[in-house]
Parts: C-alpha cells; sequence; structure tokens
C-alpha cells in the first residue's frame, strides 16, 4: 500500500495572528493595556466599591443598604469635623514652608557660587531623609520632642534657661513637631522638583538679561518664576494631597492613633479609626469618598486657576 505524504505546510494558519501581533493600528492598544488593567483593578473597581458600600452598613460581611445615613451621620459628627480642620490646618502649613523654603535651596544650588562638589554634597544630604522609613522618622522625631528633659528638643530650650516642654501635650507643641518631621523629610524632594525645573530654563534668557543690565535678583523674579509655573503647579498640587491623605506621620509620632484631645487625628486617622478599630466598614468608605471629593475639588479648582486646562492658542 503507497503512503501519502501530507501536504507541506505552508504557514497560512499562522499569517492571521502574526498579522495581529504586528499591526500599526493595535500596537497602541497593546502598550496601554498594562496601564488600563491596573487603572480598573487598582483604582476603579475599588472606588466603585467604597461609593457602594458607603450607602451600606456593613457588620461581619453583611451589608444591609442604609441610603444617606452614613453621610448624614457624618455631616453631625464633631470629631471629623476635627480631623478635617487638622489636616486641612496641617495641608496650609506645608505648603507655606515647602514651596518657598526648597525654592530658595534649589536656586542656591543651581547657581554659578560655590564648588560644584559642595554642592552636590549637600543635594544629596538634602534628599537623605526622603530614603528614610516615615515608622524610623516617626519614632525619631517622637523621641527628639520627648516631654522628659533628656530629649533633644528640651536639651536645646534647657540651653535658654526654659523649662521642659511638653510638645506632644499640647496642641501647638505637636503641630510643631509634625511639620518639623515633615520639613525634615520633604524638603530635599521639592528641592530636586525645583532644581529639574530651574536647569530646564535655557541659558540664553539669563544671558541676555545679563547683557541688558539685569541683576540676580531681576533675573530670579523675572526668568526663574514664570519658567518653573509647571514645576509649582505639580509640587502645589501633591503637597495638596500629601496633606490632607497624612496619616503615617502623625500615627508613628503620637504611638498611635489616640492623640490628647485628638490634636493629631487626621481625616485618614479618623478613616482608619472607624473601619479597622471599630469595624465600621461603611461608615468609614463615606469618610473616604468625602476626602476624595475634597481633594479632587480643591487640585482641579487650583488647576484651572493656574491655567492648566486651557488650550494652547496656535
Amino acid at each position: 500500500m503507497q503512503r501519502v505524504e501530507p501536504p507541506p505546510r505552508t504557514g497560512r494558519g499562522r499569517r492571521p495572528v502574526r498579522d495581529l501581533l504586528y499591526s500599526q493600528r493595535l500596537a497602541p492598544y497593546f502598550f496601554i493595556a498594562p496601564f488600563v488593567v491596573t487603572l480598573l483593578a487598582f483604582w476603579a473597581f475599588p472606588l466603585v466599591r467604597t461609593v457602594v458600600m458607603s450607602t451600606q452598613e456593613v457588620v461581619f460581611g453583611e451589608a444591609a443598604f442604609v441610603g444617606a445615613d452614613n453621610y448624614e451621620r457624618l455631616w453631625r459628627d464633631r470629631i471629623f469635623w476635627q480631623a478635617m480642620f487638622n489636616s486641612a490646618r496641617y495641608m496650609v502649613l506645608t505648603l507655606v514652608l515647602l514651596i518657598p523654603v526648597p525654592l530658595v535651596l534649589a536656586a542656591v544650588i543651581n547657581s554659578r557660587i560655590g564648588s560644584a562638589r559642595v554642592k552636590n554634597l549637600f543635594k544629596a544630604s538634602l534628599f537623605v531623609p526622603a530614603l528614610t522609613s516615615v515608622v524610623v522618622a516617626g519614632i525619631i522625631f517622637r523621641l527628639m520632642f520627648s516631654e522628659t528633659s533628656t530629649g533633644l528638643i528640651n536639651q536645646v530650650v534647657g540651653l535658654f534657661g526654659a523649662d521642659p516642654v511638653r510638645w506632644l501635650r499640647t496642641d501647638t507643641g505637636g503641630l510643631i513637631a509634625l511639620l518639623a518631621l515633615a520639613m525634615w523629610r520633604y524638603t530635599g524632594v521639592n528641592v530636586l522638583y525645583f532644581l529639574a525645573g530651574m536647569q530646564s530654563i535655557p541659558d540664553e534668557y539669563y544671558e541676555a538679561a545679563s547683557i541688558d543690565g539685569a541683576g540676580r535678583v531681576q533675573q530670579f523674579f523675572r526668568i526663574t518664576l514664570p519658567n518653573l509655573k509647571p514645576t509649582f503647579v505639580y509640587v502645589t498640587t501633591i503637597s495638596i494631597y500629601g496633606g490632607l491623605a497624612m496619616f503615617l506621620e502623625s500615627f508613628m509620632l503620637y504611638a498611635g492613633n489616640n492623640s490628647p484631645n485628638n490634636q493629631g487625628l487626621t481625616v485618614v486617622g479618623y478613616l482608619y479609626r472607624q473601619g479597622i478599630e471599630e469595624n465600621d466598614l461603611g461608615f468609614a468608605s463615606a469618610v473616604g469618598i468625602v476626602l476624595l471629593v475634597v481633594i479632587m475639588t480643591i487640585n482641579l479648582t487650583y488647576l484651572k486657576f493656574t491655567g492648566t486646562f486651557a488650550k494652547e492658542e496656535r
């Protein structure tokens, strides 16, 4: 019996798959697919789930629809408004401190005065605190602001003949400790942001200004600041979010979520108290949605005010 050989493969069955993989129309969708999947899985779905939970009473895994009761309860909750005030105050003060100070330091580093090696060492030393864990930094600052006479800050105060201060027992003292921690940790990060913006400005602008007789101060206000607008917008936007969403710094500084008279309680700390400590996930979801709306409203208003959404004129 004669054996019949199978016909040779022509590869036509693989061409549709190959054409699909090498399609120029589909290539952009393949590249953005990981981002879209991550956005849907870790942002969109949790957000929708949180909105649904905010209208429910969740107890031991069982949910019952309660409508807007959680939001009405939130509106009447005095502790929530205190936490919101603490977060807003912290956010405003960090904006006041963590924008002008890093801007001046970045201008000094970017200037042509001084040794480049010294500037690089100074820049690296400013950024090192950002690499430190917030947990470790919080413990260190808690010991520094200890109310005993052996605390570092009280030792400095004692040099001027003053008695030891109970820093974390008073509202003002606790706020000073939180701001000191923020300054120590985030100044170097903002310095690098502003420094990157300054180094992107063409040198021809400064050379032309020098020829016209403009001094360094005039160049800073007439050239540097206007060209740093995108950097200002970015730093301010992330600072607003970071200030209102602050939690771990206060948690570590006060060794827990219970500070004296709730002076260190933030909105995220209040969310943690309701959702994790008291197992009221529905009410905690309402707190999270309100915080998201507040942050988005402030940031979108700021971006609109600065003209970020304005269309470029041709």
